[in-house]
């Protein structure tokens, strides 16, 4: 009996190329697309909506001679992502709606759904390797960075239990980005020229304020200068990793008020565009939100203190493990290397494992660590672990 797959046909050239591959493999392919998102009043005009994205998976589907259907999930992807996104937001914390998609959409219901379908794997065009080894007689899966350097999304996977990466296919993730358009080229494939999508996972490109408005109604406050030389950020700080970790403490007392800004769950940061808040003679960063408050604090230039923390900390109920087997125990610690967003190159750290949560402390202090956003670490191209930076 073939294996079957089901390939997440997302209407782009690398969902196109794993279906292409994995039907020359010999596999019993089905190609399925997921509609997650009926709302195009908040997507910039003519950028992925998701019609043409349908039309482009179908006859990709048709020319491969392949079975092909829609699965709307836009109900599931509302309350799982899109709620979740608002409440992130509306608490002054940065999501990452892409590593959630992969967690709680393409590998879970999208997952259940293939399984109906007497599916044996699910397959995405994800730039990503998976690997089988035994340990110790147990059969453990191993999340590898994609080979193309450029394109590695692994981090994007980092939230994946052992149970769904049992379930996935990553054909394409042993290939470059041009040796991908040079196959679909070469197959015939309609999606050989397509640009990459850009923007929020099944959304396509949105103007980030306008979505958030949706919910979250604008409510002008005071955008506050903070002096690179403000006492908070010479505190003395002492070198236990619970100082290191912990945010600097900022006030409206400590700075100077620059501006007004339309609601300070907008903001993110590290943030610098979108301001319209111009800085001399450097330009002027996000250094922190209070979104009870209403109020942005702002530093000059990307060398200013209250942009560079030294650590982070991920309490214990946001902490996941890929690889279960190599979890820390409490007072353990573990050289890895991290990083803290998508194409950020990986940096030294060292984790250690406390009663309440994980420590990460990096050698060099890192820019614009995003409370809600994902830390990964790594070793070799192995991704280990994750968790939500708190």
């Amino acid at each position: 009996m073939k294996k079957r797959v089901v390939v997440g046909l997302s209407g782009g050239v690398d969902s196109s190329v794993t279906a292409y591959l994995l039907k020359e493999q010999g596999y019993d392919v089905i190609g399925m697309f997921m509609k997650n998102w009926h709302d195009d009043s908040v997507t910039i005009s003519n950028e992925c909506p998701w019609l043409d994205d349908s039309n482009d998976a179908m006859i990709v589907a048709q020319h491969l001679g392949i079975p092909f259907q829609a699965i709307d999930l836009s109900v599931e992807y509302k309350q799982r992502i899109v709620d979740y996104m608002f409440a992130e937001y509306q608490s002054g914390r940065t999501p990452n709606p892409d590593v959630l998609c992969n967690r709680e959409i393409k590998f879970d219901i999208f997952l259940k759904a293939a399984l109906k379908l007497g599916a044996d794997y699910v397959a995405t065009g994800h730039y990503a390797r998976r690997e089988e080894i035994d340990v110790n007689g147990k059969k453990i899966y191993r999340l590898l960075a994609g080979k193309d350097p450029n394109k590695d999304q692994s981090y994007f996977l980092c939230q994946l239990t052992q149970e769904q990466l049992s379930r996935a296919l990553f054909p394409i993730g042993e290939l470059l980005k041009p040796e991908v358009r040079e196959i679909a080229k070469n197959a015939g494939l309609a999606t050989a020229g397509k640009k990459d999508s850009q923007g929020l996972c099944f959304i396509g490109k949105v103007h980030l304020p306008d979505f958030l408005q949706q919910k979250l109604l604008p409510k002008k406050g005071k955008a506050i200068e903070i002096a690179a030389d403000a006492a908070v950020f010479k505190n003395g700080k002492s070198n236990d990793v619970e100082h290191l970790t912990e945010p600097f403490t900022l006030t409206p007392e400590l700075g100077k008020v620059i501006g007004e800004h339309n609601g300070a769950h907008y903001y993110t940061i590290g943030q610098r565009k979108g301001l319209n808040i111009g800085g001399k003679p450097k330009p002027m960063f996000i250094i922190g939100t209070d979104t009870e408050k209403n109020v942005i604090y702002m530093g000059m230039g990307e060398d200013h203190p209250g942009l560079h923390r030294k650590g982070l900390f991920i309490p214990t109920a946001d902490e996941h493990w890929v690889r279960t087997d190599r979890a820390l125990k409490n007072g353990e610690q573990k050289d890895y290397m991290a990083r803290i967003r998508y194409r950020q190159k990986l940096e030294p750290c060292t984790l250690y494992k406390k009663e309440n949560g994980l420590y990460i402390i990096f050698e060099t202090p890192q820019k614009a660590i995003t409370p809600g956003q994902f830390a990964a670490w790594y070793e070799g191209e192995e991704l280990i672990g994750s968790g939500v930076i708190s």
